[in-house]
């Protein structure tokens, strides 16, 4: 007997997964039946658990990929204020 969302989760096999995931797209079962928006959220659910474990980071539902961040105006890690450089690493931070 499944007793919380870890053991569902557990159980769920591949083919499982990937009609949970088609559900959740289309809006609709395998039959063609409409899913409602309770259902939907529970299978999104499910589907975001199992892929927590069998699926990794990159190919997971809502992967957005990182960029690297630059600073608008900055050379080699350092950022350009006033005119002057300054260096993130060696200066310290002053309230006035």
């Amino acid at each position: 007997m499944i007793n919380n969302v870890a053991d569902l989760v557990n159980n769920i096999t591949p083919d499982i997964y990937k009609q949970l995931k088609r559900a959740v797209e289309l809006g609709k079962w395998p039959t063609g039946e409409k899913i409602s928006k309770e259902q939907r959220e529970l299978c999104l659910q499910a589907v975001i658990g199992y892929e927590q474990i069998h699926v990794s980071a990159e190919n997971r539902t809502g992967y957005i990929p990182s960029k690297e961040h630059t600073h608008c105006g900055s050379k080699n890690g350092e950022v350009v204020l006033d005119e002057k450089i300054i260096n993130d690493d060696e200066q310290p931070l002053t309230f006035k």
